[in-house]
C-alpha cells in the first residue's frame, strides 16, 4: 500500500509539474525573431545615382537569403539631413537602417547637423568603395600628371568638380595642396558642367567619379591622368595613382556604408553584418559592382567606426585649409 501511494502522489507531482511548464511561456516564445518585418534602407540620395543602383543589387540579394523584403527609400536633400531625422526617429531595432557615404563624414564639419553622426549612429558595414579620376581633354597637351606639375610652374591653373563642398570639391583642394601648385579650385553645378568645362578649356583638370564619365574616357574625348585610391582601379588598370605619379601625401577613396540608429541591439548589428558581407562576396554582385566602377568589400562594425572617424578628421583638415565656412 505504501509503495502505491508513493507511485501515486509521484504521479500527480509530475503532471502538476507538466501542467506549470505548459503554462509558462519560454523565453525563446516570448523573443521576437529578427527580421520580423521588412528592413528600410533610407538613402540621403536621388534614384539612378552610384549608390541607388548599388544598393538596391545588395538589398536584392539580402532579402533573397534572409527571407525577408528590403526596401530603399530615396531621401535626398538638406545634406542628408532628412534621411539622418527619418532614421533616427523609427524604431532603433535595426528594421530601418541608412546609408552614409565620405560624404557624411564631410558633412560632419560642413554643415550644422541637428544629429551627431558618430554618437546617435552605429556602423553595420561598408559596401562599395571607389576611387575619383583627374581628368583632362583627350586631345589637350596635359597627357598625365607631370605634366599638368610641370604647366603650374608657368601659370595659375583651373580644378574643376562639382559642388563646393562634396568628395570631389574636397579632393581637388587636397591635391592642390599636396602637389603644391598654383591652381584655383572652381566649382560647377554639375558633372556634365565639369566635363563641358574641360572640352572648352575653361578648366585643366576635372576631378570626377569613374562611373559618371566613363562614356568619355571610352570615346576619348576625356583622359584619364590618374586615380586618387592607394592603388591602381581594376576598370583603369593603365592609369597610375596620383602616389605614383609623384605626390605620395595624396590618397582619397570614396565609399558607401550601412549605419543604424545607436541603441540598435548588438546581435542585431552583428546578423546584419554577417549577411551582407556574405552577399558582397557573391560574384554576381562583385562582377556587376565592379562594372559601375567600385569594388564590393565589407568590413567589421569596428573597422567601420575607426574609418569614419579618420575620414571625419582628415576632411575637416581640408575645409580649415580651403577656408570653406561651415553652412
Amino acid at each position: 500500500m505504501t509503495f502505491y501511494l508513493q507511485q501515486r502522489r509521484a504521479t500527480v507531482a509530475l503532471m502538476v509539474a507538466l501542467g506549470l511548464g505548459m503554462a509558462m511561456p519560454t523565453p525563446v516564445r516570448a523573443q521576437a525573431r529578427f527580421p520580423s518585418q521588412p528592413i528600410r534602407i533610407i538613402l540621403p540620395f536621388g534614384a539612378g545615382g552610384l549608390a541607388d543602383i548599388s544598393v538596391r543589387l545588395i538589398s536584392q540579394k539580402l532579402s533573397e537569403r534572409i527571407g525577408q523584403g528590403v526596401i530603399v527609400e530615396n531621401r535626398p536633400g538638406a545634406g542628408g539631413v532628412v534621411a539622418g531625422n527619418a532614421a533616427i526617429n523609427a524604431p532603433h531595432d535595426g528594421h530601418t537602417l541608412i546609408l552614409f557615404a565620405n560624404g557624411t563624414a564631410i558633412a560632419t564639419s560642413l554643415f550644422k547637423l541637428p544629429f551627431d553622426p558618430v554618437a546617435d549612429f552605429v556602423p553595420i558595414t561598408s559596401m562599395a568603395w571607389f576611387d575619383l579620376v583627374l581628368l583632362t581633354k583627350g586631345d589637350g597637351p596635359l597627357k598625365s600628371l607631370a605634366d599638368v606639375q610641370t604647366a603650374a610652374r608657368s601659370r595659375m591653373l583651373n580644378l574643376g568638380s562639382i559642388n563646393p563642398g562634396s568628395t570631389q570639391n574636397l579632393s581637388a583642394e587636397l591635391f592642390k595642396n599636396r602637389a603644391q601648385i598654383n591652381a584655383l579650385v572652381i566649382p560647377f553645378k554639375s558633372t556634365p558642367e565639369v566635363v563641358t568645362g574641360i572640352l572648352r578649356g575653361d578648366i585643366d583638370v576635372g576631378f570626377e567619379s569613374y562611373a559618371t564619365v566613363k562614356g568619355h574616357i571610352d570615346a576619348g574625348s576625356l583622359r584619364a591622368i590618374a586615380v586618387t585610391g592607394k592603388e591602381r582601379a581594376p576598370w583603369l588598370p593603365h592609369t597610375p595613382t596620383v602616389r605614383e605619379s609623384g605626390v605620395p601625401s595624396y590618397e582619397v577613396t570614396g565609399w558607401n556604408a550601412l549605419f543604424a540608429a545607436a541603441g540598435t541591439p548588438p546581435d542585431v548589428v552583428q546578423f546584419l553584418n554577417r549577411n551582407i558581407n556574405d552577399v558582397l562576396k557573391m560574384p554576381e554582385v562583385k562582377s556587376r559592382l565592379l562594372e559601375l566602377g567600385t569594388v564590393a568589400r565589407g568590413n567589421s562594425s569596428d573597422e567601420m567606426a575607426a574609418l569614419f572617424a579618420s575620414d571625419i578628421a582628415k576632411w575637416a583638415a581640408v575645409i580649415q585649409q580651403a577656408g570653406i565656412q561651415k553652412q
